[in-house]
């Protein structure tokens, strides 16, 4: 469709304007046929079968076509323009039967290739309430695999982009009432003000809404199958009346990690206090969808040498001030593992080792264990890794699954098979300097008597004391000096750079403390922990008491 043209629906009435000039409701599908979206296109069985890219008049007929019959209400016929004519058909007919969508104007853009954007400004009204409902959106047109024919590519992000497969768009009373999330000091914690927040205050609402005393209200929302993904609201037609809910979250500390996490295109960080495991801040880039600081399930790379060391002293293996070998390379069980650039220590201390994140020493060592899932054991019992949280809104508590062989190896510098986000590295910091674990939470207990994860036993206080100072040196003169240069107070940290397959640069892991505050922070394809994921946290920690 050329640039300008729009399709309109105004009381069910079909208007197409094209510069300026209307024409009356017509079938804008005469003479294509019937069949499914890929299906018999009217063609002679002798008619060549069209193939390659589809050409740019096609691209702007099939799309002018498909918004034409959409805009019409006309969901049979659009859901025949595309290749998958089922599911478009059922989302296509709930824009009005279920969203109901009265009104609608669809304005396309220029293509880009293959790809359409447009804008819809529609009116949704539900019981005697309306409001106007506006938003960008985008197709793009493939040829058909059987027919040839020029067809829109279905996916339900046509409709609206952030709907996702399995979901749906409804309008209703909503489904849950609505809160006012504050911060432990009683401030207003919003979505518009703190983006990161969006998911995470939805899954809150539906979680505590009634427990909290607020009154539901008229809303069009994005219904979720997915446990994990609370339902989205997307416009308000009426608000209910939301009830108060007091959060763990420090409104300045969040307000630090919302603006250090958009230095880049991907990061996540997540801040706890030590002491009593309280959640303070968590920020994602981007902001909206998958809440990765929480449900993200990543290899941390080197930051997992804290639980490593731990393991290690704890078992009498070796101490902060005990010499340790780190050679350039170490084979363990057939597996080669080496240093960044190949360095060495020649006569260092395991301080040394952690401090400058040498991976040899670590796997070195790995024999004295008589225990390939002492790791597994370490992370689980001590730092409550696994243990099912419960923090007030969805999680992944974290895998250290147990394992054999070079694979054990692996786990040791925080490759292979562990998986972590922000939060439980934020975690294993905090139980490291305080010595227990304290199962992070966002909701105060107390507000539904929910059972907390606890760990089977501490880090006995030497064992704590020397971990924790070499994570001091770590932020002193080790491999987080630059990033913790200008944080302030006790403070200690440790870098981790994490390989993944098939991405050129490693992702960046970071975690560290200050006095009573622990953050930890990861940037996709950062590369080295202290470069990228660093000055995250540093920026996050330098916001605390």
């Amino acid at each position: 469709m050329r640039s300008g043209a729009k399709v309109a629906v105004i009381g069910g009435v079909f208007v197409l304007v094209v510069g300026g000039v209307g024409y009356g409701a017509y079938n804008v599908l005469d003479g294509l046929g019937g069949g499914g979206g890929d299906g018999s296109d009217g063609r002679p069985a002798s008619a060549a079968v069209k193939t390659g890219p589809p050409s740019k008049a096609e691209i702007g007929e099939t799309s002018k076509k498909f918004l034409e019959a959409w805009a019409a209400g006309e969901a049979a016929d659009a859901s025949q323009l595309t290749n998958n004519s089922t599911e478009a058909k059922t989302a296509l007919s709930g824009y009005s039967a279920q969203a109901h969508v009265t009104k609608a104007v669809i304005t396309p853009g220029p293509a880009t290739g293959t790809t359409v954007p447009f804008t819809v400004k529609a009116t949704v009204s539900y019981e005697g309430k309306s409001k106007p409902w506006s938003y960008s959106s985008e197709l793009t047109v493939v040829r058909g695999l059987t027919t040839g024919r020029a067809l829109v590519d279905w996916k339900p992000s046509v409709i609206h982009p952030d709907l996702a497969d399995g979901e749906s768009l409804k309008t209703g009373e909503a489904s849950a009432p609505s809160i006012e999330a504050l911060d432990h000091n009683g401030k207003v914690l919003t979505m518009e003000k703190y983006p990161s927040l969006g998911p995470i205050l939805d899954a809150l609402r539906e979680k505590y809404g009634e427990k909290v005393g607020g009154t539901a209200g008229i809303e069009t929302w994005i219904e979720s199958t997915g446990e994990d993904t609370p339902d989205q609201t997307l416009l308000t037609l009426s608000k209910g009346k939301p009830g108060k809910l007091q959060t763990t979250l420090d409104a300045d500390i969040q307000a630090a990690a919302e603006k250090a996490v958009k230095q880049y295109s991907q990061a996540s960080v997540v801040a706890v206090r030590p002491s009593t495991g309280s959640i303070r801040a968590v920020a994602n880039n981007p902001a909206t969808g998958f809440n990765a600081a929480m449900l993200g399930k990543q290899a941390p790379g080197s930051t997992m040498k804290i639980v490593t060391a731990s393991m290690l002293i704890e078992k009498g293996l070796t101490g902060a001030n005990q010499k340790v070998e780190c050679p350039k390379t170490v084979l363990y069980q057939g597996r080669t593992f080496q240093n960044l650039a190949g360095f060495s220590i020649p006569d260092g201390t395991l301080t040394t080792s952690f401090a400058r994140s040498c991976n040899t020493a670590f796997i070195k060592l790995i024999d004295d264990t008589k225990d390939d899932a002492a790791l597994a054991k370490e992370a689980r019992d001590v730092f409550g890794i696994g243990l099912d949280w419960k923090t007030g809104s969805a999680s992944f508590d974290g895998s250290v699954p147990e394992a054999t062989g070079g694979e054990a190896a692996a786990q040791y510098i925080g490759q292979g098979t562990i998986q972590m986000n922000a939060l439980n590295m934020a975690s294993i910091t905090a139980t490291a300097r305080n010595g227990t674990f304290r199962q992070p939470v966002l909701v105060p207990q107390e507000l539904d008597g929910r059972q907390l994860a606890t760990a089977s036993r501490s880090l006995p206080a030497s064992v704590s004391q020397q971990v924790t100072n070499m994570m001091r040196q770590t932020a002193s003169w080790g491999t987080g000096k630059a990033a913790m240069a200008s944080v302030g107070g006790d403070k200690g940290a440790k870098t981790g750079s994490a390989e993944v397959d098939g991405q050129a640069t490693s992702n960046s892991w970071f975690t560290g403390f200050s006095n009573d505050l622990a953050a930890a922070a990861v940037v996709q394809s950062g590369g080295h922990g202290g470069d990228a994921a660093g000055p995250v946290v540093a920026q996050v920690l330098r916001a605390g008491p």
